[in-house]
């Protein structure tokens, strides 16, 4: 594709979200008239059963009318009376993409508040705001929300790691239910909005995300992936749930039949399923699970699947798959009435057909960034940050100078799923409020020129509002200057000093037109590629060169007889020299010099540094952002860091070096005002860390391997040394713990403020089992309380566990088990700061060796090596399959009895192999081979034998050892 063109709008991404696409619907708000005796249909009736509702209004409906609720964009039905509806408001931390409305921050920053009580108000704030825009109807809104997203975040490089609130399935189960629970207003039957909890399944990678898969073996499966969505769920604190792009264990999660099978057990409530946008057509397309768009919607709406994201506003090719499935028998028109139902469920909920809109059909515009809310956000804000280390440099006197310096210093960055800000009130602008003072100021970043070394010219921008395509000139003055801003991994993002917007591509030249960097491809972004003699290659690294159709060069150079600048192959792009015009860091030394107190603020742009279908590559500071806060603590002793960002970061070594660090994502329109408080003692600091801060990269094995257990990840599982603990955050004040007591329903602890200033301590319960069949978890979280306290106040804290929520997935009976034994209850500020112990003796059962005399399903194995979990059938099963020669599985603790005489296996795959049956190791003793001779389907299994030799008897670990390319489904011992 050349770069003169736009790409296809139908990206694969969550949701449209482009100004373009939310315009071309604009009309599906018109309110249509009522019949004038509608009111005397039953489905209108608020007195009767939503099932009474429901059925009432299906039959009334025709066949071509129910399959038209099953696409996002659900047409008006004019001769009921009913309107459109649409699928899909986005509102993770605000409602977004509607205009100015109240932005809280992040979803990992809200979560880092450790706060449900908090988080059930801002999801009630946020559902407000949604009802808010229902009079005018705009392009884009609806009442079912796409949020919150409860994806664990299991590697902190994923892209989307903002939108996320924690490594724990405790602790999301808990925040995910309590902004739910805000969101629908707490009743089920009459719902403020509808939330959709987001993406089901084991979606933790951006890269290749349609086609990727996630391998979850059951343990993972059950104890980690699934309590993420179970709570909100079981809660009815969410309407349903979007599936997500990629696969899981070789299924696209668009067919996954949990989402029926699984999902809809956990309530009672009937639940809106949605795909994610484009994932329909990836069924034929990317993943070519299916050969027709009518087989794939078909085996989706039977997996579970309500409502298919597709194709933009255009139904047509949705209904006519449909249509065409059920006319070739693939599905029924009982298919089709049930998914119309869930459908018609949640819309007879939230009070559509009620007279006046039901229960919060009254809700206007004036509940948008109220100032209610902007409290909110500014105490939202003040909980998410988390102080990171104080040698007593915190909290400030507000007397005395200051300066407030950074490339975060004065400015508030949005993400892809903001809302926008109504105003914007930056560190600069919190701390000179505080203070009632003007502070010295710099973002401490380089001004530069580049000039052509072949011809003396400079790149020059427009020195207009709307800028102009830049070009070389003559001109060294203002419009040859530019801010150049490091975001790390050699990106970095041009503002011109000739009308303070950002340069970018706009599919034919390079303007300077944005006011931040932005949009799905962000195409401000560059690298100044340095050469062997000095100079620099000016290159374009926009999001868009990283995509598959992408078939231009990336270099800038002069293209046309104006010197103005175009994309050309590397050698023939321009070298330029690099001149500092100004130095950021000299600049920002010159202001904290003298100064009383030196504020540097640094991190992320959420553009850039991660985002929807980019994950991280690094989770370092950009090294000038570095170099500068080393120079401003050199200039002023008196320095303070902020962070800012959306992930854990690796600045280990740079911390060390200074007397004070506070983490905040980015919060929303009242950072300033926040941090401010913060700073200055107004607030203390109570925000807690939701995942493992590693010291290096290093820490983490590849981004797509799901198995916490084996790989060791986050907090659970994790032996090495982290930066920050899960659950770490400190306090300008100091909390005792008492001793732990049992009682009836968990424990409870004394805990003291033992400081000078009222505090929130949140205390985390945690515990460990001593001994088990199976590896369990270092620590596990099972409780936490937040409580606050004035200095020398107690009070008792009592954490709620009980025996049942110490089970884990027993992988030899697929059920749930409580061992009998003791485990450890660790209680602390942190899952490493235990302050408080005791031992819980827990009568259970003990697991039975395995009995293989059954089928037993080889997904269930203990222990691995050089396998894949693949797709048993395209609708249903996992198998295991060999990644090599000699790839095997442990099954501990069997009971072979007297002897086991033969071994018979459902195998398949395309090529011939074998599976040995050893016993003791993946090298002991041989007693025997079952022999397969290939087949023409990986899904075509048949069943192979082998007779065993007299040594299959006892108590003994049994392995089963794969030929590459064979795939195990069930097998038996008898």
């Amino acid at each position: 594709m050349k770069g003169s063109k736009r790409p296809p709008l139908t990206r694969h991404r969550t949701t449209y979200g482009l100004t373009l696409a939310l315009a071309l619907i604009a009309g599906l708000g018109a309110t249509v008239p009522a019949h004038a005796d509608d009111s005397a249909y039953p489905f209108r009736d608020p007195g009767l059963s939503v099932d009474t509702r429901v059925d009432d209004l299906l039959s009334r409906l025709t066949l071509d009318e129910k399959i038209s609720l099953l696409h996002q964009y659900e047409p008006a039905i004019p001769r009921l009376g009913i309107q459109s509806f649409r699928t899909g408001t986005e509102a993770l931390h605000g409602v977004a993409w509607l205009g100015k409305a109240t932005v809280f921050p992040q979803a990992v920053g809200l979560a880092s508040t450790w706060d449900p009580s908090l988080l059930r108000q801002v999801g009630s704030a946020v559902g407000d705001e949604a009802r808010g825009f229902q009079q005018q109807r705009p392009a884009g809104w609806g009442l079912n929300l796409w949020a919150p997203v409860v994806n664990l975040l299991r590697d902190p490089r994923w892209g989307r790691n903002e939108e996320g609130y924690s490594e724990d399935p405790y602790l999301t189960g808990a925040v995910s239910t309590a902004y739910g629970t805000g969101l629908t207003g707490g009743d089920p039957d009459h719902l403020k909005t509808a939330p959709t909890v987001k993406h089901f399944l084991a979606n933790n990678n951006e890269v290749h995300r349609d086609t990727t898969t996630s391998e979850l073996r059951p343990r993972v499966l059950k104890e980690y992936d699934e309590q993420a969505f179970k709570p909100a769920i079981a809660a009815d604190a969410a309407t349903g749930v979007m599936s997500s792009y990629n696969l899981v264990n070789g299924r696209p999660n668009t067919v996954n039949p949990a989402l029926d099978d699984t999902v809809r057990g956990w309530t009672s409530q009937r639940l809106l399923n949605i795909t994610d946008a484009a994932a329909p057509g990836n069924l034929v397309g990317s993943q070519a699970y299916y050969g027709t768009q009518s087989e794939a919607d078909a085996a989706a709406l039977k997996a579970g699947i309500d409502s298919f994201t597709d194709n933009d506003t255009n139904s047509e090719p949705t209904t006519s798959a449909i249509k065409s499935a059920l006319t070739s028998g693939l599905l029924k028109a009982s298919d089709v009435d049930k998914a119309a139902g869930d459908v018609l469920s949640i819309r007879v909920r939230l009070g559509e057909f009620d007279p006046g809109g039901g229960k919060y059909g009254s809700i206007d515009s004036s509940v948008i960034d109220s100032p209610a809310h902007r409290a909110l956000a500014r105490k939202a804000a003040t909980e998410a940050a988390v102080l990171l280390k104080n040698d007593g440099a915190l909290p400030l006197k507000k007397t005395g100078s200051a300066a407030v310096v950074g490339p975060l210093a004065d400015t508030l960055y949005t993400d892809w799923y903001s809302g926008t800000l109504p105003y914007a009130v930056t560190p600069k602008d919190g701390i000179e409020s505080k203070l009632g003072a003007s502070v010295a100021s710099s973002e401490g970043v380089d001004r530069i020129a580049l000039k052509d070394t072949a011809t003396g010219k400079y790149v020059t921008a427009g020195t207009g509002e709307t800028g102009a395509p830049l070009k070389e000139a003559a001109d060294s003055g203002t419009a040859a200057q530019f801010d150049m801003f490091d975001w790390g991994s050699g990106i970095v993002t041009l503002r011109s000093a000739a009308n303070n917007k950002y340069v970018g591509y706009n599919w034919s030249n390079f303007v300077n037109d944005q006011a931040q960097p932005n949009g799905w491809f962000v195409q401000q972004q560059f690298k100044l590629e340095r050469q062997d003699d000095g100079t620099y290659l000016f290159r374009y690294a926009g999001y868009d060169t990283a995509e598959s159709w992408w078939s231009n060069p990336v270099y800038l150079g002069p293209t046309g007889t104006d010197g103005t600048l175009g994309l050309v192959a590397k050698d023939q792009a321009a070298h330029y020299t690099k001149d500092v015009v100004r130095s950021g860091v000299d600049e920002a030394v010159a202001a904290v010099k003298g100064k009383d107190q030196a504020v540097v603020v640094v991190g992320s742009d959420p553009s850039i540094n991660g985002r929807e279908a980019h994950d991280r590559t690094d989770m370092s500071l950009a090294p000038t952002q570095e170099a500068l806060v080393r120079a401003v603590k050199a200039a002023n002793p008196h320095t303070v860091v902020i962070v800012e960002n959306s992930y854990p970061t690796t600045f280990g070594a740079l911390q060390k070096e200074v007397p004070a660090a506070l983490w905040t994502t980015h919060a929303g329109q009242e950072t300033g005002n926040a941090l401010a408080d913060i700073l200055y003692g107004d607030a203390n600091p109570s925000g807690r860390l939701t995942q493992t801060w590693y010291r290096s990269d290093a820490d983490l094995p590849s981004i797509l391997d799901y198995d916490i257990i084996k790989s060791g990840r986050t907090y659970q599982y994790f032996t090495g040394q982290a930066l920050y603990p899960f659950g770490y955050g400190l306090s300008y004040t100091t909390f005792r713990y008492g001793r732990l007591k049992r009682v009836d329903d968990g424990y409870e602890v004394a805990v003291t403020n033992t400081g000078t200033r009222v505090g929130d301590e949140v205390v985390q319960l945690y515990t460990h089992q001593r001994t088990s069949r199976d590896k369990q978890p270092l620590k596990q979280l099972k409780a936490f309380g937040r409580v606050s306290l004035k200095p020398g106040e107690t009070r008792t804290v009592r954490l709620k566990v009980r025996p049942s929520d110490l089970a884990h997935w027993d992988v030899t009976r697929s059920k749930w088990a409580v061992e009998s034994g003791t485990y450890d209850v660790l209680v602390g500020s942190s899952s490493s700061d235990i302050r408080a112990r005791a031992a819980w003796q827990v009568k259970g059962e003990t697991i039975p060796p395995r009995n293989l005399s059954k089928a037993t399903r080889a997904e269930n194995f203990d222990d691995y090596s050089a396998i894949h979990l693949v797709d048993e059938s395209k609708a249903s099963g996992t198998a295991v399959s060999a990644a090599s020669d000699g790839a095997w599985l442990e099954f501990a603790d069997t009971r072979l009895g007297s002897g086991a005489g033969e071994f018979g296996a459902r195998v398949a795959g395309t090529s011939s192999g074998t599976v040995e049956v050893r016993l003791g190791s993946p090298t002991g003793t041989l007693v025997g081979t079952a022999h397969f001779a290939g087949a023409s389907s990986p899904y075509d299994y048949t069943t192979v034998t082998a007779k065993l030799s007299g040594a299959a008897k006892g108590r003994k670990d049994l392995y089963l050892v794969l030929s590459k390319g064979v795939r195990l489904s069930t097998f038996t011992l008898r």
